[in-house]
């Protein structure tokens, strides 16, 4: 059984964002994985301060949700993030907690990270910018073992994100989450 931790940075209850994120925890759930979901919107994370004091430390000084959260992502076995895409790029909540990350610097070994976004525009090739966020955290921050990306583009009104293939993408990689470590 691997510990799987999802991170929902949507501000939009029943998004759908969270609709990848309940998919992929379902498919991971029914592999015999202990799941959990964060949903950013219902903790308290102030902006970092680019003070570094975490670097030195171990933890932010700033008492706040953040730190609770890294301590749960380094449990982790499997971390993934799933996110609306603003501007083509993570939205604000997701980018304030990748920010409040710096306390993992480099004690991210050997997790498998997933990334979902979803987003209004259905043009792949501008919203891989979303994806380079995730990529520029995990170049920093993690030793990856595998990194695999569900996007849902051309998903705009709540629910829509039911009538694409991501929506059964995000079931299936939950699912392919295996206590044996089968790769993709």
């Amino acid at each position: 059984m691997k510990k799987v931790l999802i991170i929902a940075g949507s501000p939009r209850k029943g998004g759908n964002s969270d609709m990848l994120a309940q998919q992929f925890a379902k498919g991971a759930a029914e592999s015999g994985n202990e799941v959990e979901i964060i949903y950013l919107r219902e903790k308290k994370i102030n902006y970092c301060q680019g003070c570094l004091v975490c670097l030195q430390k171990g933890e932010c000084f700033q008492k706040d949700d953040a730190n609770s959260l890294l301590t749960k992502m380094m449990g982790a076995d499997v971390v993934c993030f799933s996110c609306p895409v603003y501007y083509y790029s993570v939205c604000g909540q997701m980018k304030v907690f990748l920010d409040r990350m710096n306390p993992l610097y480099d004690r991210m070994k050997d997790k498998d990270f997933y990334y979902m976004v979803t987003a209004q525009d259905d043009n792949k090739a501008q919203l891989d910018r979303a994806f380079d966020v995730f990529d520029g955290f995990a170049d920093c921050f993690a030793d990856i073992r595998r990194c695999s990306r569900i996007y849902g583009g051309g998903a705009d009104k709540k629910g829509e994100v039911e009538a694409l293939p991501a929506f059964t993408e995000a079931y299936e990689l939950g699912k392919s989450v295996r206590s044996s470590g089968n790769r993709i």
